[in-house]
């Protein structure tokens, strides 16, 4: 896993999401849906770094899976925030389009992961 797609984006991602709950915090005052966007969207890289230490493939299987979950929770928390204003259209656009891509990714190496344990 040397050069490991989701877990470069993913860990990326986490930065960003980091420097948006600092700008949340700092020029919204906004403290409670920060946060909730802080944890689930730093969790995916962690889940994804979790699983290259798998047991076994199912372990891999469900870390991955767990990692897709916080990519949807994570979604909403953007969502929210931009229908509440508290992001513009711009950063919404950019933040949505990485984690679409991350998505993708989860989601392809979920179903090739249990493809290829069925083999």
């Amino acid at each position: 896993m040397k050069n490991n797609v989701v877990k470069n984006k993913s860990f990326d991602f986490a930065l960003r999401i980091v420097k948006m709950h600092e700008f949340l915090c700092e020029h919204k005052k906004e403290f409670v849906l920060s946060k909730q966007l802080l944890q689930s969207g730093t969790a995916i890289g962690v889940l994804v770094r979790e699983a290259e230490q798998e047991e076994s493939k199912a372990d891999f299987i469900h870390k991955m899976a767990i990692a897709l979950q916080k990519a949807n929770v994570t979604e909403y928390w953007i969502e929210l925030l931009f229908q509440s204003n508290y992001i513009d259209e711009t950063e919404y656009n950019s933040t949505k389009t990485d984690l679409t891509e991350i998505l993708k990714l989860l989601t392809s190496i979920i179903k090739t992961t249990k493809y290829n344990t069925k083999k």
